[in-house]
């Protein structure tokens, strides 16, 4: 009996709680992971098609942490590519360049170095790009490609 009287006082709350959760929480989640996907085929494929990039895999993840993610890993003429790929509506306040942060970096540079590490043969050179798919209304899409962002210290070892 005490506890079905502490259920009912907890289930106003709750559902104060859902509707709260309706008016702040985007009710098309769902089609922002589809956007995302869908930016990273875009991206593979306009990297394949106008870079002659090499796709290598994607959305690699860290065995050892599996939060740990590569969008793309691609080969550039011998060069070794971390791509990220931010998908981004066309009137985003924020460019998805500038969204990530140093917890971002830190995980990606993790998430590099165990990429690194597990490699049989270690490449000579790699870098980091951010590839931002802008989705436009009506389906239309534009590319912004930005080379060798700063990620590394110039003294990182995987």
């Amino acid at each position: 009996m005490k506890l079905t009287a502490s259920l009912d006082a907890v289930r106003p709350m709750c559902s104060f709680f859902h509707r709260l959760k309706s008016r702040f929480v985007r009710a098309d989640s769902d089609s922002d992971s589809d956007a995302g996907a869908d930016g990273e085929r875009c991206a593979a494929a306009w990297l394949r098609r106008e870079r002659g990039f090499g796709i290598v895999a994607r959305n690699w993840r860290s065995p050892k942490d599996r939060r740990d993610e590569i969008d793309l890993v691609c080969d550039d003429r011998g060069v070794l590519v971390f791509v990220e790929v931010k998908a981004r509506a066309a009137d985003a306040l924020v460019p998805g360049y500038y969204t990530i942060d140093l917890r971002k970096k830190r995980a990606l540079r993790r998430a590099m170095g165990v990429y690194l590490r597990q490699l049989p043969l270690k490449p000579r050179t790699f870098r980091f790009d951010v590839v931002e798919v802008r989705l436009w209304p009506g389906g239309q899409r534009s590319i912004l490609h930005f080379e060798n962002v700063p990620l590394f210290s110039k003294h990182f070892r995987p």
